[in-house]
């Protein structure tokens, strides 16, 4: 029995998947839990508020919307910045659903009751390198606040 732990101590971890090149939906994903994550706090409210967003717009079953947050959770640390990720979005997808995209963002900040100006303060720059208009990106947050 000692020689089995001692093999299950001394086995390897499983290498990680590598993570997938980020596309327009996994750029929205990783979005969505920088600014979860934007105020060091990443709450379940927060969590449950993604997977919900991710199941909507790509027609995902909730264990599939959650691989897929997972996935962004792991991409959410390994890209530098978030400019890449905005310009997926800002090129691959029209006005309209940026727009929408934004208010997806802002549906994950208030998710949790607290919006913290780290918060705010990403998703001003977000808003602006998309190209969304403030009074849009107003309309999206005031629509965000009434949708649970």
């Amino acid at each position: 029995m000692l020689e089995r732990f001692t093999a299950l101590l001394k086995r390897k971890a499983a290498k990680p998947e590598p993570l997938p090149k980020p596309d327009a939906e996994l750029a929205l994903g990783t979005l969505l839990v920088r600014v979860a994550m934007a105020d060091k706090s990443y709450l379940f409210e927060e969590i449950a508020q993604i997977d919900r967003i991710l199941a909507a717009a790509y027609g995902l079953k909730p264990l599939e919307a959650a691989k897929m947050r997972a996935t962004c959770e792991r991409l959410a640390f390994a890209v530098d910045n978030e400019d890449e990720l905005i310009a997926l979005i800002r090129d691959q997808v029209d006005y309209e659903h940026r727009r929408e995209k934004v208010e997806a963002m802002w549906r994950v900040v208030v998710a949790d009751g607290i919006t913290d100006e780290r918060e705010d303060a990403l998703m001003t720059m977000i808003e602006h390198q998309m190209g969304v208009a403030r009074s849009d990106s107003e309309a999206a947050r005031a629509a965000a606040a009434v949708i649970p």
